[in-house]
């Protein structure tokens, strides 16, 4: 039987939990040492206590860059089939958590399909299906209708839930000061501000935090304190509306961890790339080390249809300077719903940002399968080389859509292949090019 609500309650009493045990053996951390971490927030393992398939991951310090991915149900495109298979896919490639942004019609029954099935954590944002779940409209959603969203989710199993508690009054005055070239682009967070205008209220999930901390305690949810004015652009970053919210989520970050609640914070979505070292330095400062959750961040407004490539930059650029959490961008975005293509080609771009990463900061292991895919390729071994690979699928199928003559090469380079020569030489053999 627990005697502890959450990780983070069960790591200030010197407990070290089966999901902690979990977490370090795959992080090669020792488990008191990874306790502590917990302890002081800078490492959560989001865990609903409803989530019964879940394969515990960390998010934080010391850790493994995580990666998530979004999917979902929208009102144009509503097959459950489609989205399912996007599952399956983000679970075959090791993704550590999936985000189901479902915001038509009851959501719930893909949701909790989701939880039955996924080892990966599960995020939601409540506010995307508040108007749904509710069947209101959103000026006549009330502060309370919002909470009874939070704990439907938060009892179905939900590991996190994106909530926008840190955009307030104060918050908004700013943004409103600032005249900002694409406003706000969060969802959530545009609702919430639109929620806040028509009733001249005080956003709920600020003015009744408390409630959702209770709320999320007894299930053990993590709070990822989402940022409604993170910039769209990146002629809006390091603003004063996201530099203001920022200082709200440092003040809510801590009131979370006194409820021992585990915490993640959410970072910007657009930023020109000599911006982000700072920002994340910043972030980590402001918020007391909590993990940090990168929306991207997208280096530059002018690639629709390539926004995996400009934000695995950016979520590169971002984790090896002490982001956690990196949430993949697809081809598609800004432009449509992802399809199953899209949703690989995000996945490996964000894949790859996290891994490279995880080798500049160091952590322990990392360039193991980088050293064995070199010694693969010095010794020529196609088969070994596949299975090393991100996407051994494609790399096999590009090495077999045009076969050399002679399997120890390529079509790139034939007769004249380095690693071929090199090895003759070293063995002793001739080299010969006819």
């Amino acid at each position: 039987m627990r005697t502890y609500k959450t990780q983070m309650e069960a790591a200030k009493k010197g407990i070290v939990t089966p999901e902690m045990e979990i977490v370090a053996k795959k992080e090669f951390m020792d488990e008191n040492k990874l306790r502590e971490l917990v302890a002081i927030g800078q490492v959560a393992i989001p865990a609903n206590i409803n989530h019964t398939s879940l394969s515990p991951e960390g998010i934080g310090t010391g850790l493994r860059t995580k990666m998530n991915v979004n999917l979902g149900i929208s009102g144009d495109c509503k097959d459950y089939a489609v989205e399912m298979e996007k599952v399956k896919l983000a679970i075959d490639f090791g993704c550590e958590a999936i985000m189901d942004l479902s915001n038509y019609g009851k959501t719930n029954t893909f949701r909790k399909e989701l939880i039955e099935i996924s080892p990966a954590m599960i995020g939601t944002v409540p506010m995307y299906d508040a108007i749904g779940y509710l069947e209101k409209e959103l000026l006549e959603i009330t502060a309370q209708d919002f909470l009874k969203v939070i704990e439907a989710h938060a009892k179905e199993g939900v590991d996190f839930q994106t909530i926008h508690a840190g955009i307030n009054r104060r918050t908004v005055e700013a943004f409103k000061r600032q005249k900002r070239l694409t406003n706000i682009v969060s969802r959530g967070g545009s609702l919430l501000f639109a929620w806040m205008e028509m009733t001249g209220n005080e956003n709920p999930f600020f003015e009744y935090y408390d409630d959702v901390l209770e709320i999320l305690r007894e299930y053990d949810v993590t709070i990822s304190i989402g940022d409604a004015l993170r910039p769209g652009s990146i002629h809006d970053s390091s603003d004063a509306g996201q530099i203001s919210e920022l200082i709200e989520i440092g003040n809510l970050t801590k009131r979370a961890w006194e409820k021992d609640v585990q915490v993640l914070v959410e970072g910007p979505g657009h930023m020109a790339m000599n911006e982000i070292a700072a920002n994340m330095a910043m972030q980590k400062r402001i918020c007391h080390n909590a993990p940090f959750y990168v929306l991207g961040p997208l280096v530059t407004d002018i690639a629709p249809g390539y926004d995996h490539i400009t934000s695995a930059i950016g979520g590169a650029i971002a984790a090896a300077n002490g982001a956690d959490f990196l949430c993949y961008v697809t081809p598609a975005e800004h432009l449509r719903l992802p399809d199953v293509s899209d949703v690989k080609e995000g996945i490996v771009a964000s894949k790859i940002a996290a891994h490279a990463a995880d080798i500049a900061k160091g952590i322990p292991h990392a360039r193991d399968i980088d050293n064995k895919m070199s010694d693969a390729r010095r010794r020529i071994d196609w088969e070994e080389m596949f299975s090393y690979a991100i996407d051994g699928k494609k790399a096999r199928e590009y090495f077999e859509s045009k076969r050399p003559e002679d399997n120890k090469t390529c079509t790139m380079c034939g007769r004249m292949c380095a690693m071929k020569t090199t090895n003759k030489i070293l063995a002793g053999e001739k080299v010969e090019m006819k």
